[in-house]
């Protein structure tokens, strides 16, 4: 039914598992001939995080012009697409209906293959695209507003989730954190910005599982130490210190201080646990510059070689949706009944591990 996959120049990926609509097109040696994404920033601000229902109603809107977008962008026809791919998960599931919708009707109409992509893996292989050539084996770590996991890759399209939190992302830390210090949202960008003029050694906030040898987040206990610091913790009878600028800069400073320490620690074990001599970070919080830095430090000191998502590949795009180039080689398409798993992704952690 399909035509050779060998002779598929150019793919079309869609993404909408959150709040950011996305169209990119792809060709075969994966470079990005354009990259389109609709930001929903302004619809969600207000609320500290994204709605859903908010969310999918304005992947309904701008699925179709982000697409033609794309297009435009590429200076390609529909008729030269030879693949559609689409991320099915993970993701709020009226978000990814949307554009697995939009795929199904694209790879009917035009009769090409359509392709399954995690969202979650993509975020790692858009390391891979950004150095140009093959980076696996690696430790791939994906920490995000959802997602704080780490895998084990022999291979592009091969993940095995060792680690991953038990109960708050990073991402999801870092924006409840903003919101409790009144710095608005997206939280990441927000502590950053705060954190550039604070101390990070003025509050000792906990690290946790820091020193443990298993591969596990947990932040909730970091948000809650931080909501204690700044409003005061439950009968408290000590005057609370004032949340002037001053102080702001030195809970962000020592709040993403303490982050940090713990995403690089976990970095570090899985790479010593596993073997490997290559990490590639992606997700949302990859974009924030003191996790780069003492990521760098770490993998130098340990002689591994590090491969970051740039800035444009780390929140949630299209373009990462390249890995899907390593499905269609192989001949791994999806049927046309294919549907969207939401969620999270967690390694599972017994009561005795």
């Amino acid at each position: 039914m399909h035509q050779d996959p060998t002779h598929i120049r150019y793919l079309l990926a869609l993404e909408s598992s959150c709040d950011e609509t996305a169209a990119a097109i792809i060709d075969r040696d994966r470079r990005v001939l354009s990259s389109v994404v609709a930001t929903q920033y302004e619809l969600h601000r207000d609320f500290g995080g994204v709605v859903p229902e908010i969310a999918s109603r304005a992947h309904v809107r701008r699925v179709l012009p982000v697409i033609d977008e794309a297009l435009q962008q590429a200076q390609l026809t529909l008729s030269e697409i030879g693949a559609v791919a689409v991320a099915t998960q993970p993701g709020l599931v009226g978000s990814l209906l949307v554009s697995l919708t939009a795929a199904k009707t694209l790879a009917l109409v035009l009769n090409v293959p359509l392709i399954a992509v995690n969202h979650i893996e993509a975020h790692v292989y858009a390391c891979r695209m950004a150095a140009g050539r093959d980076v696996f084996p690696a430790i791939g770590f994906v920490v995000s507003g959802g997602h704080s996991n780490l895998y084990d890759c022999p291979g592009p399209i091969d993940f095995e989730l060792i680690g991953s939190t038990i109960d708050d992302a990073a991402g999801e830390a870092f924006d409840k954190v903003a919101q409790i210090l009144g710095l608005g949202f997206p939280g990441g960008p927000a502590i950053q910005k705060a954190a550039a003029n604070g101390n990070p050694k003025a509050v000792h906030f906990p690290r946790t599982f820091k020193n443990s040898d298993k591969l596990e987040f947990s932040f909730s206990g970091l948000k809650t130490a931080v909501l204690y610091a700044a409003q005061g913790a439950p009968g408290q009878k000590a005057p609370i210190e004032p949340l002037t600028e001053h102080r702001i800069a030195d809970l962000a400073a020592s709040f993403q201080a303490a982050v940090v320490d713990v995403l690089v620690a976990k970095c570090r074990l899985a790479l010593e646990q596993r073997g490997r001599k290559t990490l590639c970070v992606g997700g949302g919080v990859a974009a924030n510059s003191p996790l780069r830095e003492h990521l760098a430090r770490m993998t130098k000191k340990l002689g591994v070689e590090l491969h970051v998502a740039p800035l444009s590949l780390c929140t949630d795009n299209a373009a990462m949706a390249a890995i899907a180039w390593e499905h269609l080689e192989r001949g791994r398409f999806a049927e046309l009944d294919l549907d969207v798993t939401p969620g999270l992704v967690r390694a599972r952690h017994s009561a005795t591990d």
